[in-house]
């Protein structure tokens, strides 16, 4: 897959995914990062990427010409045949999250739009039919970290990236629930010990703990997530009874 990112930063883009995992990647050609500095598309003979906003208002917004001649120079050479899609990382879009990164992966090209200042021309996301996406209720001043964070969390899917599927596919959110606790040596510090069925051997039975651990930790933390994920009655049964202790401790505690 190919990350062309539309930025007035190039060099955060760049510092990032020219590190760690993201890194090897590109350099494995699992994926490839493009950026592009929307200035060297502006007509102004300064290099103007802004203007005061119509009807007034505070700060600036960016103009339409050189994100529309920008994004016409990346599809321009997107070859015949090969998909794209567009996205504005705004924060009046739609929350990002697991599964919204899965669908991403239908596309050979992302185009990834990172704003500044108070927002872009909304002609832009018109002709550039872009979709948009938030990482979160709050504001940053720029989209390049939640390009970087799409980038990343994207990335990790694509065959050739991490070592296997079990690396991802085992992660918190990947199946509507957080990551069971992990551990490694040493096996006691400071008192405290590996759970002793992690040294057992016996991978049915760590498997078993796993996903308890796991259900456990998104009953506690992100019980929300409990309705998207496919349960077993028994489990079910077993998220219940611990719903159920802990309203009885809660009542002790009164």
């Amino acid at each position: 897959m190919k990350f062309h990112v539309m930025t007035l930063f190039p060099e955060m883009i760049t510092s990032y995914t020219g590190e760690s995992i993201l890194k090897r990647a590109q350099e494995k050609q699992s994926i490839e990062v493009i950026c592009y500095n929307i200035r060297d598309y502006s007509l102004d003979k300064h290099k103007k990427v802004d203007d005061y906003p119509f009807g007034g208002g505070e700060g600036m917004v960016m103009s339409v010409q050189p994100i529309y001649d920008c994004y016409q120079a990346i599809v321009s050479d997107i070859p015949d045949g090969e998909t794209y899609h567009t996205i504005y990382l705004s924060p009046r879009g739609k929350t990002f999250h697991q599964k919204k990164a899965q669908k991403m992966l239908q596309w050979d090209h992302l185009i990834l739009l990172c704003g500044h200042y108070e927002g872009i021309d909304e002609r832009a996301i018109d002709f550039l039919k872009a979709e948009e996406i938030s990482i979160g209720d709050y504001i940053l001043t720029g989209g390049e970290l939640p390009a970087m964070v799409l980038i990343d969390t994207v990335s990790r899917m694509i065959d050739g990236v991490l070592s296997s599927k079990d690396s991802y596919e085992k992660e918190s959110f990947y199946d509507s629930l957080l990551e069971h606790p992990q551990y490694t040596r040493p096996r006691e510090f400071l008192g405290e010990e590996v759970p002793e069925v992690l040294l057992s051997g016996n991978h049915q039975k760590i498997e078993q703990w796993r996903r308890e651990q796991s259900l456990k930790k998104t009953c506690e933390v992100r019980p929300d997530l409990l309705e998207k994920a496919e349960l077993s009655q028994k489990e079910k049964d077993l998220i219940e009874q611990w719903r159920e202790d802990d309203a009885a401790s809660e009542k002790l505690e009164e």
